[in-house]
């Protein structure tokens, strides 16, 4: 039986973020934003280096260079450094997490603190999305996600010179 869930606010954190230390096969990440977070007390980039030492597939494509705070607590985690597929696309937009290929929140929360974290309610942003492992949506999702990975639209893309590094040429 399928199932879908509004999520808001804080239940992004509850809901969404708790789930990717879970992910056994595969955890793909759609943001425009990306900041350093946590879940519970441990980094939110700690659980990234923890599912990619068991050799699941993290992917995470983001639309800018996070800031230095981000960046030196990336640079704390070897592994992601080497091993973590992360690419970058000025036109991305959209807020999708894919969890092992069976459920996905498509939302507005981009994977900062005040976003998908665990800012306190007088500092987080007001969002919405949905969670979901209905079928037809699951693999809409991951369709558009991959469609980006792969860089089906670079060729045609009119922000190439905001792209320091094209997917695909």
């Amino acid at each position: 039986m399928s199932y879908t869930k509004y999520i808001k606010n804080e239940e992004h954190y509850k809901e969404v973020l708790s789930k990717a230390s879970k992910v056994k096969e595969a955890l793909w990440i759609g943001t425009a934003d990306i900041k350093d977070l946590y879940v519970g007390d441990k980094p939110f980039l700690g659980v990234l280096a923890e599912l990619v030492k068991k050799g699941i597939d993290v992917r995470l494509i983001h639309a800018k260079e996070p800031g230095p705070i981000f960046r030196e607590e990336f640079d704390r985690y070897p592994v992601l450094i080497k091993k973590l597929q992360r690419q970058l696309c000025p036109r991305v937009h959209f807020k999708i997490v894919v969890f092992d290929y069976r459920e996905v929140y498509i939302g507005s929360a981009n994977l900062t603190g005040a976003g998908i974290g665990a800012k306190g309610a007088n500092k987080r942003n007001f969002e919405a999305g949905i969670l979901t492992d209905e079928f037809e949506i699951v693999d809409a999702a991951c369709e558009q996600f991959d469609s980006v990975w792969t860089g089906k639209h670079c060729k045609q893309c009119l922000r190439k010179e905001m792209c320091g590094a094209p997917i695909s040429q």
